[in-house]
């Protein structure tokens, strides 16, 4: 088991899944290099919080958030989301990721990861028939309020049932 995930193993168990995840995330080398902070996880994972403050450590050449920093803020949180909500019958993977920018961020951003018990059900339904799928989701970098648009990112995300996953590889390997 990766250290990652025995961590958050002790920790679930300590604390809860929900503040396990956040606190994980916020602590970790390779979330923290984003600058960007997770504020909530509801207790079922299906919708995180996080903000990306503006600062000295991400701003660019023209003095707004470098898109490196916008991108890095959103990349891990809704795969490792689904994995958790998903459980240990499941493998999720990124496949892709875009990012579109809209307007230069001179100010704090925030995105919310939302997912729905129907977009839950319905990969489960999905991957019960068709053994692998891949879902897109759609993640707005915005102004507090939302009503201010800078940055639009598209993930890809790899979803299969374990033991499809497990044999569609061994059959790959020999």
């Amino acid at each position: 088991m990766p250290i990652y995930q025995k961590i958050i193993a002790v920790a679930t168990l300590l604390i809860g899944r929900n503040n396990a995840f956040k606190y994980g995330f916020n602590i970790s080398p390779m979330y923290r290099r984003s600058t960007a902070k997770i504020l909530s996880i509801s207790k079922d994972m299906l919708c995180i919080a996080i903000k990306l403050p503006i600062s000295y450590k991400n701003k660019n050449y023209v003095n707004s958030i470098f898109g490196g920093s916008m991108f890095s803020a959103t990349d891990p949180i809704a795969m490792t989301q689904l994995i958790s909500i998903l459980g240990d019958n499941y493998v999720v993977w990124d496949k892709s990721s875009e990012i579109f920018f809209k307007r230069p961020a001179k100010e704090n951003l925030y995105a919310t990861f939302t997912f729905t018990e129907d977009e839950i059900q319905a990969i489960k339904d999905s991957i019960a028939t068709e053994k692998e799928i891949t879902i897109t989701k759609i993640i707005l970098l915005t102004n507090k309020d939302s009503t201010i648009t800078y940055c639009e990112v598209h993930k890809v995300i790899y979803i299969a049932s374990k033991a499809f996953y497990k044999e569609k590889m061994q059959r790959r390997n020999t």
